[in-house]
């Protein structure tokens, strides 16, 4: 291979994601607000494009009033969805420093899945988001305990509708 030819490869494997690459995410765009919650919780979040296009980023807060059970928090995290080496994949974080690495997977119907890698002392996680006809963002958060593979188990679940 000529010099040439070196410098084209090498800028085309690191290239940033291309708008392409999220052509199936584009579902996921917008302002989203949680509904159907329960009393005293409330939540939103944003999808967008960054970067000039070849990032998308997703913003969520969710806002929980103090009960005779629990005080009054909120949680923050950021998660942004790029391609690496030719795969789509994301990184979580959280105000709880927590960190999860997926790999995206677009599935038909408007629909992805966000799965962490299988790690023997760690869980294992498992984001979804589908969309419905009638416009409702559905998503859930499932955890699987280290070392049991794919028996993910529910956490949590939310509806939400485009602002």
């Amino acid at each position: 291979m000529n010099a040439f030819a070196a410098i084209v490869a090498a800028l085309v494997l690191a290239a940033p994601l291309a708008a392409d690459d999220l052509a199936r995410l584009k579902f996921l765009i917008g302002r989203w607000q949680a509904i159907d919650t329960a009393a005293g919780e409330s939540g939103s979040f944003t999808f967008e494009l960054a970067v000039q296009d070849h990032l998308m980023l997703r913003r969520n807060e969710a806002i929980y009033q103090a009960t005779d059970r629990r005080p009054a928090s909120r949680h923050d995290d950021l998660m942004a969805i790029y391609s690496e080496d030719g795969a789509l994949k994301a990184d979580y974080f959280d105000n709880e420093g927590h960190v999860i690495r997926y790999s995206v997977q677009p599935r038909e119907g408007n629909r992805v899945v966000f799965v962490s890698d299988a790690k023997t002392s760690e869980p294992r996680y498992r984001l979804s988001y589908s969309i419905a006809a009638d416009g409702v963002l559905t998503g859930s958060f499932e955890v699987a305990a280290p070392g049991s593979g794919d028996a993910f188990k529910p956490y949590l679940s939310w509806r939400a509708r485009r602002q």
